[in-house]
């Protein structure tokens, strides 16, 4: 493309504000940031060898066979996960997870809003990073307001681009030449550090529970990037409150059995998503259409190393680790994974299509697939770690219990 003087001025007129804004964030202060660090417990996810099942009771390098392969969680439903090398879990599920929620503002009020919603695409590539404090830190202080709120997160998102042809060549220009960022980030506390977060209701599947709103944090970059108005179309961040987490019953234990009714912040159903590695590969395998389909789109909290494809359908209590957990149910999928955790970009019909075609077996959703299992632990608190053995402890039935209205009764229970 030739430049004439104009093309050149209005380069300049863009690009010299821009500079100007640019400051490099320092990280955190007296923080650590959480996740894996170095290579992916996942980075050899497509090998055959997780294509058979093992013997349980057999070793591999002087770990159990049956093992937890990699952990996740998702601090900002329908965002980017984090790695994790172990995680406390609290009465929610993994700690951190699903904390945090998009919403969309109608005549309703706030509904949460996910990669299943149309033009919310997007928020694959929206990627979280969670900072804890760390009294170990050079910089470490009771009194820093990234303390006071035990942490902070960093939301980072793709930068939208200068508007028109020029303004778009412009914009990756300067950002292949480093002098634009390639994204925008913004912070925000792990708990509200003062009374100026109000609680609001929120809307998620039939639940209307009480949350922070963190809205007033968003910049109007993030709702450019979304393809929002804020005026037509408001956009806000919703914070799970401790004090009104949503008590779950369905598939799950209840409280006269293991102490306490489970509950959890925004995950769908329950506190945590377990899949096989094995079963996966069995579904990848059918799913030609998309090469080396990624376990990631499943978004699972535990990936599973060891029994054969599908074993798990019919587990309902297992150890991970010394802890006893219930396996409540199958994980009924939606049309979620069709989106590409890498790209953002949304297959119109895999592996939805596949899963269908031979995954429709619990006879309490015969319309949808199930992969994967929803995991209620015994106990409210414990860690679970990447390594920790898995053993089966009971096996039985399994059917599926749809979400349900306030007073509604389960036919048959």
């Amino acid at each position: 493309m030739a430049w004439d003087g104009n093309a050149l001025i209005w380069a300049l007129i863009c690009i010299v504000p821009l500079l100007l804004l640019y400051r490099p964030q320092s990280p955190p202060r007296g923080c650590r940031r959480l996740g894996l660090k170095g290579q992916s417990n996942l980075h050899d996810e497509f090998d055959r060898k997780y294509r058979q099942g093992v013997q349980s009771t057999a070793s591999i390098n002087g770990e159990p066979a049956w093992r937890v392969k990699a952990l996740f969680t998702y601090p900002l439903k329908s965002c980017g996960g984090i790695e994790l090398q172990e995680s406390d879990v609290v009465a929610t599920g993994l700690k951190w997870d699903r904390q945090f929620v998009f919403a969309q503002h109608s005549a309703d009020g706030w509904t949460c809003r996910t990669l299943r919603n149309a033009g919310f695409q997007r928020l694959a590539h929206i990627h979280p990073e969670v900072w804890i404090p760390d009294p170990s830190a050079s910089d470490y202080h009771p009194s820093l307001p990234e303390v006071k709120s035990h942490g902070v997160m960093i939301i980072s998102f793709p930068c939208p681009p200068l508007p028109g042809r020029i303004g778009s060549l412009i914009s990756r220009v300067a950002m292949d030449v480093g002098l634009l960022k390639s994204t925008h980030s913004f912070r925000i506390p792990l708990y509200p550090e003062d009374e100026s977060y109000p609680l609001t209701p929120v809307k998620i599947w039939k639940d209307k529970p009480l949350a922070y709103d963190y809205g007033r944090l968003l910049p109007p970059s993030l709702h450019t990037y979304l393809g929002f108005d804020p005026k037509t179309s408001p956009l806000s961040l919703l914070r799970a409150c401790p004090q009104h987490s949503r008590e779950i019953f369905r598939n799950a234990p209840c409280k006269e059995k293991i102490g306490f009714q489970p509950k959890t912040a925004f995950a769908d159903a329950y506190p945590i998503h377990m899949l096989n590695l094995a079963s996966h590969h069995d579904v990848a395998s059918r799913c030609t259409s998309i090469p080396n389909l990624s376990i990631r789109r499943f978004r699972a909290n535990i990936v599973i190393q060891g029994p054969g494809a599908f074993e798990e359908d019919f587990w309902t209590k297992l150890l991970i680790g010394n802890v006893e957990v219930y396996a409540a149910c199958r994980t009924v999928r939606c049309k979620l994974p069709n989106v590409d955790p890498d790209t953002g970009e949304r297959h119109l019909v895999e592996p939805d299509r596949t899963l269908k075609a031979y995954r429709r077996i619990d006879d309490g959703d015969r319309t949808n697939a199930c992969l994967g299992m929803q995991l209620v632990p015994t106990i409210e608190e414990f860690c679970v770690r990447v390594g920790d053995g898995i053993e089966v402890l009971e096996v039985g039935e399994h059917r599926y219990i749809k979400m349900l209205t306030p007073g509604e009764k389960v036919e048959g229970v």
